[in-house]
């Protein structure tokens, strides 16, 4: 296992309450480059993957808009993906797509060719991207990745359950956790002896301020990577932690707090209204 004593040494620190960043995102990932070997600079594109999925799903929603710059594929990449796959040809090689995006693409273009009435494809996306990435043999990865799913997945229960909308048209994957969200009506959701964190989850759930629940919902999400890193000083792990880390700090450090936390007030009063829409919304802009 590789070690990276001069990278980690010479990283600045950042802590959870910064509102300035060393770096961003992307230049660190651009830096990452020229130091990780191959098999670790894998692990570090798992991350990645969620801007790439973001820009496919604009690419096929709403082509007329920027892509986010911090995935590398590009619009035409994509867009040579989809012609291959409607023309039932061999779909180009790209070694930054993902093979999930070709499982993906198929069940989009079969629904369109349908016709067949829309679903939330960032959710269909989102459960082969979690799949995908829970296959990781780095236990620490996976198991980031699991959590992940897991908080998204708590949430969305608490909020149907609190609007008498249907969980299990909602909850995604088929992790453990998913399938008690998806079935239990027990107020734990049956996850009382299971991770501490989804407890935690589920007390945050319950705070009335969301952009203050966005918060203290990374806040534990920090803290899992503190926990899950204080044997791994050197190693792959803590340079995927501190990745984490960085783009939290950047998010918060450029969101216009007044205007977010306008934005999820209004959003919470469209879902008092029973809104499948802003439901639908409110997943959308709440993935990580």
């Amino acid at each position: 296992m590789s070690k990276y004593y001069c990278l980690i040494a010479g990283l600045p620190n950042i802590s959870s309450d910064d509102t300035k960043i060393p770096f961003t995102v992307s230049g660190f990932r651009e830096e990452l480059d020229g130091i990780l070997t191959d098999a670790d600079k894998k692990l570090i594109d798992l991350f990645f993957l969620k801007f790439e999925n973001k820009n496919l799903i604009t690419q096929l929603k709403h082509p007329g808009q920027d892509p986010d710059e911090r995935g590398r594929i590009t619009f035409h990449e994509f867009n040579n993906l989809v012609k291959a796959l409607k023309e039932e040809e061999k779909p180009p090689v790209n070694k930054q797509a993902p093979p999930y995006f070709e499982a993906f693409l198929k069940l989009y273009l079969d629904a369109e060719t349908k016709n067949e009435p829309d679903v939330l494809w960032e959710d269909v996306l989102a459960a082969l991207y979690y799949g995908y990435a829970a296959e990781c043999k780095n236990e620490f990865v996976a198991g980031w990745f699991e959590m992940n799913l897991n908080i998204n997945n708590m949430f969305t229960a608490i909020t149907c359950r609190e609007y008498g909308l249907d969980k299990a048209k909602y909850i995604i994957g088929n992790n453990p956790a998913a399938c008690s969200l998806r079935t239990s009506n027990a107020r734990d959701f049956g996850l009382g002896d299971t991770e501490d964190y989804l407890m935690e989850a589920q007390r945050i759930a319950e705070e009335s301020d969301l952009l203050l629940r966005e918060k203290k919902t990374d806040l534990l999400k920090w803290q899992w990577l503190e926990d899950n890193t204080f044997f791994k000083t050197f190693d792959i792990e803590s340079v995927f932690a501190y990745l984490l880390k960085l783009e939290m700090t950047e998010r918060w450090a450029t969101l216009d707090s007044v205007a977010g936390e306008k934005a999820f007030r209004n959003l919470a009063g469209a879902m008092k209204k029973g809104s499948d829409n802003a439901l639908e919304e409110f997943k959308r802009n709440n993935k990580k």
